[in-house]
């Protein structure tokens, strides 16, 4: 079975599935890696602690926004339920790190990727929690988790890499990223190349266009649990994905 890369993902709102860039470079990402035997997710949109695990027998979805046209909210992604692979997460997490379960099915920090990558949802998939945005514990979570790659599971953190909404003046799909967000996007993209983890776990001082590109960290959070799967975050990742939606930056990143 291949080893399976790790991904970081930026999601957006429903509508960017509208945008035909995104679509475009998603799907040509999805292309070229293995078929996954599981899809572990991680979003920006659940931090519980303790870890929690969503749904495993069926994965119904969480429409966790508003304001939209109808049609967003009567997506489906009856994708099946992976109740082995919530018992592995289990069994590869430490004695101090509790796991709970839950019904809690996926929201679209996890299933707006996936209706672009694996259409048919025939891949089994499961929601883990984010318990904890501290870019240290985070890696060494997806450390843990690192071994499932070798399982055939696609690990993904779900995200944006810069989410400012309080501070975007012009909402159209295509206007002008502001200053903050083009700042703090180079920067990502250049320290991801060096591979500088230590620098962008501290992103919160050293990054240009803070606290303006995350007023919140939870949309730059999941980045470090895919690092930490990779095996060496040290390693500059692919950049597959890049550009601006709404000023935000879409940049993602695939670990081999």
């Amino acid at each position: 079975m291949s080893r399976m890369p790790a991904l970081f993902l930026s999601h957006g709102a429903p509508p960017l599935v509208d945008d035909e860039r995104w679509v475009a470079q998603l799907k040509d990402l999805a292309a070229g890696l293995p078929r996954p035997r599981a899809i572990l997710m991680a979003s920006a949109h659940w931090e519980s602690a303790p870890l929690m695990l969503g749904a495993t027998e069926t994965v119904p979805l969480v429409y966790d926004f508003g304001g939209f046209e109808r049609r967003y909210y009567e997506v489906q992604y009856p994708a099946p339920g992976a109740p082995a692979l919530a018992d592995r997460v289990e069994k590869l997490m430490p004695d101090s790190e509790h796991v709970a379960r839950t019904d809690r099915g996926l929201d679209h920090g996890a299933y707006v990727p996936l209706t672009v990558m694996y259409p048919e949802a025939d891949i089994p998939v499961l929601q883990m929690s984010l318990p904890t945005l501290e870019p240290d514990r985070l890696l060494e979570l997806g450390r843990r988790l690192a071994p499932l790659r070798d399982e055939g599971v696609l690990i993904v953190g779900s995200g944006f890499t810069t989410h400012g909404l309080p501070f975007l003046r012009d909402w159209r799909p295509d206007a002008t990223a502001p200053g903050w967000s083009r700042e703090f996007d180079a920067w990502a993209a250049e320290t991801l190349a060096r591979g500088a983890v230590d620098e962008l776990a501290d992103f919160r001082s050293r990054a240009p266009g803070m606290p303006w590109a995350h007023p919140t960290i939870e949309h730059f959070a999941p980045m470090f649990l895919t690092l930490g799967a990779s095996g060496d975050p040290t390693l500059p990742p692919d950049q597959p994905i890049d550009g601006f939606w709404m000023g935000l930056a879409k940049r993602s990143f695939q670990v081999a």
